[in-house]
């Protein structure tokens, strides 16, 4: 796929949603933090369920920490893998609070060494939370980059540098949400709704979906 072709998609992806964010539910970079690491092999909407009664009682290190981890637990058991996620926020408020005077920090490699923190959450929260132009790879993206041929690669670490590389700059801060929307909406893994999609004609997936 050539620059200009890029460019056109991202364009149009523009034009269709200015101003694209997480539809995770969150108000400070702790919120988010907790709430990305709890949606691993979850979906935002099983989150935003436990989040939304989570928060207002504990929003905060302390308030987390002072819950303990089975008081934690009553509020995320509905979530995939809770108990081991669980145990890593707790971890982690623990180290926010000795660490990072209760911040979360803006660095890639203090945020990957907190517990339950991988490449793929930092980079989320150092998008959405801190406006940097990273790029989270997760399936959705993995999937969309390699089937439009916008980013092919093998690997999401090899996707996250292509896409890095080849998005032009004006688009690189939003571009994440972007694709993540696209391939939980239209580009969907069983059967890509082609017909509903709007770079249809510039998308390089030769078995397209016609409805």
């Amino acid at each position: 796929m050539n620059r200009e072709k890029r460019q056109q998609i991202f364009a149009r992806l523009r034009s269709d949603n200015p101003h694209p964010t997480t539809e995770l539910n969150y108000s400070t970079p702790f919120e988010l933090l907790v709430a990305v690491i709890l949606s691993a092999q979850a979906t935002d909407k099983g989150v935003n369920k436990a989040t939304d009664r989570l928060f207002p009682v504990a929003n905060t290190p302390e308030k987390i920490l002072a819950l303990g981890e089975e008081g934690l637990k009553e509020y995320i058991k509905t979530i995939g893998l809770f108990n081991s996620k669980g145990a890593n926020i707790i971890k982690t408020c623990g180290i926010l609070i000795a660490q990072y005077g209760s911040e979360v920090p803006e660095d890639r490699k203090a945020l990957e060494a907190l517990p339950g923190v991988g490449r793929k959450t930092a980079n989320v929260v150092l998008n959405t939370a801190f406006g940097h132009p990273t790029m989270a790879v997760d399936t959705h993206i993995f999937r969309v980059s390699n089937r439009t041929k916008i980013a092919p690669g093998k690997t999401v670490l090899e996707v996250e540098k292509r896409l890095l590389k080849f998005i032009p700059d004006e688009f690189l801060q939003d571009a994440h949400h972007w694709l993540i929307l696209h391939g939980r909406y239209i580009c969907v893994a069983r059967k890509p709704r082609c017909g509903a999609c709007i770079i249809e004609d510039l998308c390089e997936y030769k078995q397209k979906v016609i409805e």
